[in-house]
């Protein structure tokens, strides 16, 4: 079955183009020109991906974001003619899992669709991937590598993002072992333009408010100055 993209743009000709390369490319697709179109939308189809623009008439798309996110690990690429550094930052922070800038090779987004789907999946993670049937128990706390999936030791899950996800599971796989952010963004998978030291600090701040009792005195996830990042677990 085709994996269903939701395009939000409220620019026809943007969103008809887009249409017509995904489309080409095998994806189902469905279109909404507003953010409450686009929640509508969410409440009634199962979709596998957002392609979000984020200067939308009725509401802003970091708005929408966090929306998304504060409900679901749905898959969101943003697209968008705004270029600054802050609102990458900040899309990137709420919960998107990718920022591409107009105009972009559409090459370029199909392939980053793609990979996103396939670590949604399970089936491109890399080592994660690759470790279906393995799970990693500390203090209580399960992560399961191949369901994706992390449990509290109250019993819930804890809901990440891929990214999010990435990023633990490779902290989690080297315990008591410094890694570096540039290990650790090879982890995330992101590209070269997205990539900074800046995006681990983000992933790892939102990793800590979901995970550490308290976030700002971290014990799981610890700051190693000038070396990077720790998963500390009990011997």
């Amino acid at each position: 079955m085709a994996e269903h993209l939701l395009i939000v743009e409220d620019d026809e000709l943007v969103q008809a183009l887009l249409a017509a390369y995904l489309k080409a490319e095998g994806f189902k697709v469905s279109y909404a020109g507003t953010g409450k179109e686009m929640l509508a939308i969410l409440n009634t189809e199962a979709i596998d991906l957002i392609l979000l623009d984020l200067g939308l008439p009725d509401e802003d798309g970091l708005t929408l974001t966090r929306q998304v996110r504060a409900r679901s690990s749905l898959p969101i690429v943003v697209i968008t003619a705004r270029k600054g550094r802050e609102d990458r930052l900040a899309a990137l922070e709420l919960g998107a899992d990718d920022y591409l800038t107009k105009p972009f090779d559409p090459e370029e987004l199909v392939l980053r669709v793609q990979n996103l789907l396939g670590r949604s999946r399970g089936d491109g993670a890399g080592e994660v991937a690759a470790r279906n049937n393995s799970a990693i128990e500390f203090d209580g706390w399960k992560i399961d590598l191949g369901g994706r999936t992390i449990t509290h030791p109250s019993g819930s899950d804890i809901m990440l993002t891929n990214a999010e996800f990435n990023l633990f599971a490779a902290l989690a796989k080297a315990p008591n072992r410094v890694l570096s952010r540039d290990f650790l963004l090879d982890a995330v998978s992101r590209d070269d333009e997205a990539s900074s030291d800046r995006l681990i600090d983000v992933l790892i701040s939102r990793v800590r408010k979901k995970i550490e009792a308290e976030p700002k005195k971290p014990k799981l996830i610890v700051t190693v100055p000038g070396c990077g990042y720790k998963f500390i677990s009990a011997p």
